[in-house]
């Protein structure tokens, strides 16, 4: 079960501005999904401080092939058998191809 960041705790976690976190989502280098009402993103998708470098272009590849953000999301944080373990857990891992390798045959 992941942590989910709310806008004013991803402000926060970042240490950058709210206009910031926002250009960060609209270019997809972050994505969430409302939960119970709120937007909120995933906090094992920051990595340091920083949103992991891999996800972007993971999720771009995601939703090329049709998946909604919330869909990605479930993918990212679901376990894959052909991975091994959550595909974001992988990426944090530094397996990118592998995890976009998969991405690309859903």
């Amino acid at each position: 079960m992941t942590d989910w960041l709310t806008m004013p705790e991803l402000v926060e976690a970042l240490g950058e501005p709210i206009s910031r976190v926002r250009r960060l989502l609209d270019d997809k280098h972050l994505i969430g999904a409302r939960r119970d009402g709120v937007f909120a993103v995933p906090s094992v998708f920051i990595l340091d401080g920083h949103p992991i470098a891999a996800l972007r272009g993971t999720i771009i590849v995601l939703n090329d092939g049709g998946f909604s953000d919330e869909e990605a999301i479930d993918w990212l944080l679901d376990s894959d058998e052909s991975i091994g373990m959550p595909p974001i857990e992988a990426l944090r891992a530094g397996r990118k191809s592998e995890v976009r390798r998969v991405a690309q045959t859903l």
